[in-house]
């Protein structure tokens, strides 16, 4: 790739508001698979300088004709992915007819026809490759679309409202689609199909009535109703929570099979990844309904935080992203487990988040600068970009919060804006100065938090000192405000008042300076206390902490997540112990006694226990070391588990025969099958012949998570059942390939030297498809992420596996490709043989022609 030939960064101190607004787009589709016809017919105002040409955005277009208010036009010219148009009047209606081929657009951005469908997606700038457009957020426009197509179409869908349709002249049928309000070019959404359709209504509590309409795959109708009633939770809960009512006639959902993202939130018709939406007890775990529940809740949310009120420009993504997973998060939370909820949100972060925090693609939640901006749908926009929204409604409590939200719309309703005028609502409403706050929208990194203990018997006080330090790759970071929650126990696991000379104290403490001491008094024994309680900010902390107070944090705290996490550190400091000390083998006898007593008790959620069972992830444990130790983390998590297994293979046998669930997707089934999966997968390390019988017997279940909980027991465990389980799978269920997508994921985590091998035989499965970023994830994403021994193997064979597909998918979706590259990206913390392994395939993508600018990004910063 040659210097002129790079793709160019853009940078967020560069924005200028746009010199014309769009008031008004008007589309017509005449749809053919190889020449889709789209009229465009845009109503312009200028806005900016008079003499400014009109700038609008267009890939792989063909232009058939250009008019401007009747009149065609010559003054103008077509610059690499730009139509610019001069001596336009002040306002006028721009007439544009472009051609375009949905079949051969096999980048799932745009409009593109797969599955016998045509769907659309234009986050971010998906539009330009339907016609030519201003595919910026802040240029916002009301829409009329009509949709022309042969009748085995039978559905037309549009945004808005459907305020005509019809028969054409030669035979085939139209539907005409309103949308009231103006959005961006992003929230369009177009589909055409023959689906099923479940129709519902919603009434709001305005007593409105809102038909809903989820649009499936023919013969997937039983998959569709626990969808639709998330989707009614979702109305119902943003109405008591938020205080915010839905806005159309309808509300429309499509579930596709070929989809980049998991979901989107176009306005009143929401594309979605048919994984995310279908889901019955035979085909669908606990899992899949939890996930499904909160992505039809985000996609629902976005309908105010994201599309009444949307981002100026891209590099202000976490306005929405954050915001709304907040929301999903605490819809969760609210619905379900709070605790488990929080468990699920802080792995993410310890793992994906803090490992993009310290590698090339480190970025704020606010990005300065960006290449491919599909780059940047990232766990740092959207986890991280969450957990900043958590903190701010920590430091001003959820009163304050919905004050602040309510002065964010009433101001803000119908525009596009910035973080800071999200901000600068949540300060004026609550009162609370959060100038200092805001660096957390400006800064990456993951913060150093380092506390220090010390207690006064002859004062009874007892003291702590935070000191706070800039990552070391951000070295020049100021400090931080920072909410720093704690809990202090005495002996008997009480929870101690806070208090220093007679003044109550808060539980949340406001560390804002580099080095910050509090005190507190009326203390009359040494406390066991529980720092940054509940992950209340997104921190890395160290502190001297034992194993007998972990023991007593994880029997006493009074944070389900902060007993949780009490156990994992007693995990994480045995295995590096064992790393550094080879002489201590063993998980201590009070830390597997500690496990026998939740087991016999099973006291409190079933499901957390299970979580409590579960040792530190690869990348949780990777995160300790600055050389990550691959062999030894393995080797040694592997032991600490079959120790966990032979020390309570009785316990663990007792337990499981004693959870009897109704099959149902009760809570309390679901954590009785979450407890008994966590049995199952240590009884399979164990040669109790009892295990064997519950392992087949529950591989037969009709209830999908028992199923899968059985074999990914015996994968893992590389028992002598697994393959002739995991042929009975695939007989059974090769005629549902979503299904299937779990037994990809399944055989990705093969051991043994055939495991590559036993990969690439698997591309010539029926059921796969390398054009289906569902399938590429299930298998190869699946491997790469998660079968760290295979992927990491020393002849680095894993590596060029992934090396390998990458360069197939940058000509087919660049997009999937891009996130598929992940693993690559921290190349640089393994040992020499790794790394440079890892090296080799990075530069083998640098140096292909053709490279995408997805791709581009990511290799240039990873070898930078």
């Amino acid at each position: 790739m040659t210097e002129s030939s790079k793709p160019q960064a853009q940078y967020l101190k560069d924005y200028k508001a746009p010199d014309f607004l769009i008031d008004h787009t008007e589309l017509t589709f005449d749809l053919q698979p190889l020449s889709t016809k789209v009229s465009s017919l845009l109503t312009l105002t200028r806005v900016g300088d008079k003499k400014a040409p009109l700038v609008l955005d267009g890939i792989d277009l063909r232009l058939l004709s250009l008019s401007v208010d009747t009149v065609d036009i010559t003054d103008y010219e077509i610059v690499g992915e730009q139509l610019i148009i001069n001596n336009l009047p002040d306002s006028c209606q721009l007439s544009i007819v472009t051609e375009i081929s949905p079949e051969t657009n096999t980048s799932l951005e745009g409009l593109y026809l797969s599955g016998g469908a045509y769907c659309t997606q234009c986050e971010a700038q998906g539009f330009r490759k339907i016609t030519y457009y201003m595919d910026r957020p802040d240029v916002l426009a009301t829409f009329d679309v009509t949709i022309i197509a042969d009748k085995k179409y039978l559905q037309l869908l549009s945004n808005g409202n459907q305020v005509d349709s019809g028969e054409t002249s030669d035979g085939r049928h139209f539907v005409k689609w309103q949308d009231p309000f103006k959005k961006p070019s992003y929230l369009f959404a177009l589909v055409a199909g023959d689906f099923d359709v479940l129709k519902d209504t919603y009434t709001t509590k305005s007593g409105k009535d809102v038909e809903l309409a989820l649009f499936v795959d023919k013969g997937n109708l039983s998959k569709t109703p626990h969808a639709i009633a998330s989707l009614k939770k979702a109305m119902q809960w943003d109405e008591e929570r938020f205080n915010l009512e839905y806005d159309l006639d309808i509300y429309m959902i499509v579930a596709v099979d070929f989809f980049n993202m998991g979901a989107m939130e176009n306005k009143g018709l929401n594309v979605f990844n048919s994984k995310c939406v279908l889901a019955n007890q035979e085909t669908a775990t606990d899992k899949d309904y939890h996930t499904i529940e909160s992505i039809v809740g985000h996609e629902y949310f976005h309908n105010w935080t994201g599309n009444r009120v949307t981002c100026r420009d891209w590099f202000q993504l976490s306005l929405k992203e954050g915001l709304t997973v907040f929301r999903d998060q605490e819809f969760s939370s609210d619905l379900g487990s709070r605790a488990l909820n929080r468990i699920d949100a802080v792995k993410v972060m310890r793992t994906h988040q803090f490992s993009e925090d310290a590698g090339p693609m480190a970025h704020p939640i606010r990005p300065e600068k960006v290449i491919e901006m599909n780059n940047f749908y990232t766990v740092t926009v959207y986890d991280k970009g969450a957990e900043v929204i958590r903190m701010m409604h920590t430091l001003l409590g959820e009163t304050n919060f919905q004050k602040g939200m309510t002065l964010y719309f009433e101001r803000h309703d119908g525009q596009a804006v910035t973080c800071d005028d999200f901000v600068s609502a949540m300060s004026d409403a609550s009162g609370v100065n959060l100038e200092q706050f805001k660096l957390w929208y400006s800064q990456s990194g993951t913060p150093r938090l380092n506390a220090i203990q010390h207690f006064d018997s002859s004062s009874n006080t007892y003291t702590l000192t935070i000191e706070q330090a800039a990552p070391d790759n951000q070295p020049d970071n100021k400090p931080l405000h920072i909410p720093f929650a704690i809990e202090l126990l005495d002996a008997n696991g009480e929870s101690i008042a806070l208090q220093y000379k007679g003044k109550k104290l808060d539980d949340v403490l406001d560390v804002t300076s580099t080095t910050q001491t509090f005190s507190f008094d009326n203390i009359l024994e040494k406390p066991v206390a529980v720092l940054l309680e509940d992950f209340s900010a997104p921190c890395i902390l160290n502190q001297q902490t034992t194993e007998p107070e972990l023991l007593h944090i994880m029997r006493f705290a009074r944070s389900d997540f902060s007993r949780w996490d009490a156990q994992q550190q007693l995990f994480i400091k045995a295995i590096k112990s064992q790393i550094t000390d080879t002489t201590n083998s063993m998980l201590s006898s009070e830390t597997i006694n500690a496990l026998r007593v939740l087991i016999n008790t099973k006291e409190g959620d079933l499901a957390l226990i299970a979580e409590l069972f579960k040792l530190p992830s690869f990348d949780t444990l990777a995160a300790e070391f600055e050389v990550i130790p691959v062999d030894e983390i393995i080797e040694i998590t592997e032991k600490f588990e079959q120790q966990i297994a032979d020390e309570l293979a009785d316990e663990l046998l007792a337990c499981y025969e004693s959870l009897e669930d109704d099959g149902s997707i009760s809570a309390s089934s679901v954590a009785k099958r979450a407890l008994k999966q966590t049995c199952l997968h240590y009884l399979a390390k164990t040669q109790k012949p009892e295990a064997v019988s519950f392992i087949k017997e529950a591989a037969s279940s009709t209830n999908m998570t028992n199923v899968l909980g059985a074999l990914s027991a015996v994968v893992k465990a590389s028992h002598p059942i697994q393959e002739e389980l995991l042929n009975h799978f695939d007989s059974q269920w090769r005629h549902d390939v979503l299904v299937m997508d779990k037994w990809f994921a399944l055989q990705a985590m093969q051991s043994g030297n055939k495991a590559i091998d036993n990969i690439k035989a698997l591309y010539e499965h029926p059921c796969f498809d390398f054009s289906n970023p569902n399938r590429v994830r299930a298998l190869v994403g699946s491997f790469s992420h998660f079968n760290t021994a295979q992927f990491h193997r020393s002849d680095a064979q894993g590596y060029t596996l992934l090396g390998d597909l990458l360069i197939k998918l940058n000509a087919i979706n660049p997009q999937n490709a891009s996130r598929m590259l992940t693993p690559f990206m921290s190349w640089k913390r393994y040992d020499d043989v790794r790394s440079q392994a890892m090296k080799l395939q990075l530069q083998r993508l640098a140096n292909l022609d053709g490279l995408s600018a997805d791709l581009y990004e990511k290799v240039e910063k990873a070898l930078a």
